[in-house]
């Protein structure tokens, strides 16, 4: 895309954020969805060949790379002429079908034109291609860059794990924190959301016209079309069939799909708010890059942008897949038109939640620990080794020592270091008990970080 048609493009995911969301463009464009249609129509042919048809004499190795050249080898022309046949047709897949067909007769296997698209409607084309479009970008595209930013996590979460921070349960200081410990939390939760992702099959349909191959089973009767549409989705394609269908995939499993890439949108979301407070905190500075603006107005301002950026395109998408989980398995009756309309959106939220994901890695990457203001917040708030005194009180047989901590601390200003050093002296209880909470601040006061 030139930037002429980058600046006039509707979407900001083919303007603005072109950059990010060019890699998606082989799977879900429009040139993108017939190459698969293509890819599906011919591996279909090729597979009719090896049913030992009287009809369909076995292909050559030359003939079958010279079939599957058709869609290898598909390129912007060859887009444009399926269009250019789609304005007579106003059918999208009766389009793919006569481009192949023309094809055939360029590499001298017109006499078999007529078993493209053999006993087809489409859907079985349509409902095995975007799910193939959808696999294959998930693993090329969208599980990659889901990795870096957990990888980019755990790296922080290992750099910082010794890094005590105050911790805030209700926006109230709480008991302290490791930082990596907080960071470790996102990886962990992240880890699981992922491999519940990666754990839903994508499905397809392929059955004929109302799912119960009519049209095969009349001119065929002797072969077992389900058998054969068993074997030709799930290992040539490499999808989960659906069956028995009606004209249409169920949609329940890309439903399944939407609700796990939510989860993990969730998850990064408010991985987003928590590192755009500590930034508020200035727990974090972020690297100033050269000629970059962070206000109109504000020289000094450095925004966390990325952040806010990732958190509202992970938004976006989100509000799409859960648009697309509540539609697409519902239907009437044996198939209405709805859920094509709706299924040309599928790039969409991956779209964003590409753009949100190299954000987030980008955000992340400029962020500078900024040590002295986390220590400095932990000594302004001593009256946060409560928990451990009353604790170790009680331990210790010591007559309700919550109550005596409560009386101390809560809704009280000013609470210090000598503060609590009186106390602590004040109490019945040996030297050596005495010393060992003398020993408790809210610098060493954060628990054990596993691992």
């Amino acid at each position: 895309m030139s930037d002429h048609d980058a600046l006039n493009a509707i979407s900001p995911i083919d303007g603005r954020y072109r950059r990010h969301t060019a890699p998606l463009s082989a799977y879900f464009s429009e040139a993108g969805l017939i190459q698969y249609r293509i890819r599906v129509e011919i591996e279909y042919f090729i597979a009719l060949h090896a049913l030992d048809l009287p009809q369909l004499p076995a292909l050559s190795d030359d003939e079958v790379a010279a079939l599957r050249a058709i869609y290898i080898e598909f390129d912007a022309a060859g887009a444009q002429r399926v269009k250019d046949i789609e304005k007579t047709t106003n059918h999208d897949v009766k389009a793919v079908e006569y481009f192949i067909k023309d094809r055939l007769t360029a590499i001298g296997m017109e006499a078999r034109a007529e078993f493209v698209h053999f006993g087809l409607t489409s859907q079985d084309v349509n409902n095995t291609a975007i799910p193939l479009s959808m696999a294959e970008a998930t693993a090329d595209v969208l599980l990659p860059a889901l990795q870096q930013v957990r990888d980019d996590l755990s790296e922080r979460a290992e750099q910082w794990r010794s890094v005590p921070m105050l911790a805030r349960t209700h926006g109230q200081p709480a008991s302290p924190v490791s930082l990596g410990k907080e960071f470790a939390v996102f990886v962990e939760r992240l880890d699981h959301a992922i491999a519940q992702f990666e754990a839903v099959p994508f499905a397809a349909k392929f059955g004929g016209a109302t799912g119960g191959f009519n049209a095969h089973h009349v001119a065929y009767p002797q072969v077992d079309w389900h058998a054969f549409a068993d074997a030709f989705v799930q290992e040539e394609l490499g999808l989960h069939r659906s069956h028995p269908t009606t004209q249409i995939e169920h949609y329940d499993y890309l439903a399944a799909w939407c609700d796990a890439l939510q989860r993990i949108h969730t998850i990064l979301i408010d991985l987003d708010r928590d590192v755009w407070h500590y930034i508020s905190l200035d727990y974090f500075k972020q690297k100033v890059v050269a000629g970059e603006v962070g206000s109109s107005a504000m020289p000094h301002k450095v925004n966390p942008i990325d952040f806010e950026n990732s958190e509202g395109n992970l938004g976006v998408a989100n509000a799409l897949l859960a648009h697309l989980a509540r539609k697409l398995p519902i239907s009437r009756l044996q198939r209405d038109l709805t859920d094509s309309t709706v299924l040309r959106n599928v790039g969409v939220p991956i779209g964003h939640s590409l753009i949100a994901l190299n954000a987030l890695h980008k955000g992340l990457g400029k962020l500078v620990l900024n040590e002295a203001r986390l220590k400095a917040d932990l000594e302004g708030q001593w009256a946060v080794v409560a928990e451990a005194i009353q604790t170790i009180l009680r331990r210790e047989g010591v007559p309700k020592p919550y109550e005596l901590l409560k009386a101390l601390t809560r809704g009280q200003a000013g609470i210090t270091e000598a503060t609590i050093r009186s106390f602590i002296q004040g109490l019945e209880v040996s030297d050596a008990v005495k010393a060992e909470l003398a020993a408790i601040s809210p610098h060493n006061y954060i628990g054990t970080t596993g691992g």
